[in-house]
């Protein structure tokens, strides 16, 4: 059978816009720092994407300066400022953060310091939504971004990083936004590009790319894709819970990304579910992409009170607009069909 992708949180497939984007910047010969008509060609694709990035976080009149990641933005905005974080957020801010700020039970997060701290607007693998305070120092926007109605201009926040291949665009790029006049102590140095915040000659295809996606996400989040997404994401969860009645779905009250699902069944190692689902022909995960493979509970989990062996038993399914309802059943039927062998293993 065909095989069915459901981890649309780790990565998404490339979009036919990014791709034809990518594709014509591939015939732009020039550096985009030369001054000559070629390096002009090359700096306008650039100019280009990064007008249609800021129009579509709602960051006109924001500095929008292009790097490799998400994870290199957080670094640029964050390192060596003592700024606090929750347990919950990435790895990529965490580790530039004190992780000292409270987690309910919810998986919201206690802010009393906003112009000191950074909060993530949802979380990449329970799908929980924060409730943003004022004047924000910075936000992960990674996982909201063309999923949630969101603008940074009204965000109150001072930064956020957002990554293409979040949104359909290339792998390897990603952006720092940042309120008008304000200032970063850039990591790369060297040739200034970037206003001066990033240097390295741009990833003119990898940038171009990025820019098509983030229009096109704008122009699905518009068109309610992402109320269809949330609606399949629901009926997976009722599917499943009508058979497994001890699964334990995070989140389920709370608000949360249309297209996340994160259950915990306890004692069934999420890894041990990730790898007989992929056996199955589903592409799913146990977390973040950035620590699958690291045979460990959740922190994130944990942080929520979860014990150890219940973050250690949890499974994200995150769907995207190409999920079809067939999909969603196909998944569910193997998924149950795998939760009575782990229940006769049991002896249930």
């Amino acid at each position: 059978m065909a095989r069915v992708y459901l981890d649309y949180n780790a990565t998404t497939p490339l979009r036919a816009e990014a791709r034809a984007a990518m594709v014509a910047a591939m015939d732009v010969a020039g550096n985009p720092s030369s001054v000559h008509t070629e390096g002009r060609a090359a700096k306008g694709l650039i100019e280009k994407a990064r007008r249609q990035v800021a129009t579509a976080l709602g960051a006109d009149g924001a500095d929008v300066v292009f790097v490799s990641s998400a994870t290199e933005a957080a670094a640029l905005a964050l390192a060596d400022r003592g700024i606090a974080c929750a347990e919950i957020e990435h790895e990529a801010v965490s580790a530039w953060c004190d992780p000292r700020l409270a987690v309910a039970a919810d998986g919201g997060v206690t802010v009393t310091d906003p112009a000191h701290s950074s909060l993530q607007i949802a979380n990449s693998e329970t799908g929980i939504v924060q409730t943003w305070p004022a004047g924000l120092a910075m936000s992960d926007a990674t996982q909201a971004f063309g999923k949630l109605p969101f603008a940074f201009n009204w965000s109150g926040a001072d930064m956020a990083i957002v990554s293409a291949h979040k949104i359909g665009g290339p792998k390897g790029i990603g952006a720092l936004i940042m309120k008008r006049g304000l200032d970063v102590d850039a990591r790369i140095k060297g040739g200034g590009q970037e206003m001066g915040r990033r240097s390295g000659t741009e990833n003119v295809i990898g940038i171009a790319g990025f820019g098509a996606a983030a229009e096109a996400a704008a122009r699905d989040l518009d068109a309610g894709v992402w109320t269809k997404v949330a609606e399949l994401r629901n009926i997976l969860e009722k599917r499943l819970s009508e058979s497994a009645r001890e699964t334990i779905f995070v989140g389920k009250d709370a608000n949360r990304l249309p297209n996340t699902s994160c259950f915990i069944t306890p004692g069934w190692k999420g890894e041990t579910q990730v790898m007989v689902m992929d056996l199955a022909g589903f592409a799913v995960s146990a977390g973040s992409a950035c620590s699958s493979g690291k045979v460990r509970a959740s922190r994130v989990l944990r942080a929520m009170g979860y014990d150890d062996t219940q973050a250690a038993s949890a499974l994200r399914v995150s769907l995207g607009p190409e999920t079809t309802e067939g999909d969603v059943s196909a998944f569910a039927e193997a998924w149950l069909r795998e939760y009575e062998k782990f229940r006769a293993r049991r002896g249930d």
